[in-house]
């Protein structure tokens, strides 16, 4: 399982320090507005294709699981 620091970096010089992925200046936010706007997984790395294809299911795996887990002990 990917962690975080793998997929995700965030740099006080990128961005402001905005969450974005790994080796890239894309915000990972911009993944979930692609998502919640009806696009695909696809059309959001046409648009972006510095951020590969695994970052991307990567980001989608952490947020389910710390959603999971919040939920869990919640």
């Amino acid at each position: 399982m990917p962690t975080t620091s793998s997929v995700v970096h965030s740099d006080p010089e990128i961005l402001s320090g905005t969450p974005v992925f790994v080796g890239t200046r894309v915000p990972v936010q911009s993944l979930f507005d692609y998502i919640e706007g009806g696009d695909t997984l696809d059309e959001f790395l046409r648009q972006f294709p510095s951020v590969t294809r695994d970052q991307a299911i990567a980001a989608l795996d952490l947020a389910r699981d710390t959603l999971l887990t919040s939920a869990r002990s919640a």
